[in-house]
């Protein structure tokens, strides 16, 4: 997953795509802080996933609190939260081309000006 903003530093240990999901009630603030020359903190709605690249050794810190106030709930290794990563076989390849040429119609044909 590329993340446009805050690419990791390219010195880091590798990196692993992670997902988080705020399953409280609350407006929750993550951050990962111990990953040196780079920033990572993201605004989670309740009920919302956030996916996010980090290096191995990230750990994200969940702040929840009121508008004056934040409170440290929680502190996560992110390899807790990694996601795997399916590598595509070669029958899911063939099945998704074949997805796409079905889906073509006479009518999806782009159109040439008579000139």
């Amino acid at each position: 997953m590329t993340q446009i903003l805050d690419p990791l530093p390219s010195d880091s240990s590798g990196s692993i795509l992670c997902c988080y999901t705020n399953s409280t009630s609350k407006i929750q603030v993550v951050r990962i802080t111990n990953i040196a020359n780079w920033y990572f903190e993201r605004v989670v709605f309740p009920g919302q996933r956030l996916m996010f690249e980090t290096a191995v050794e990230g750990q994200l810190e969940v702040h929840s609190g009121s508008m004056a106030s934040s409170i440290l709930e929680d502190t996560i290794p992110c390899i807790q939260l990694e996601i795997s990563q399916p590598e595509p076989s070669d029958a899911a390849v063939g099945a998704s081309e074949e997805r796409v040429a079905e889906a073509a119609s006479p009518f999806m044909q782009p159109m040439h000006a008579n000139r």
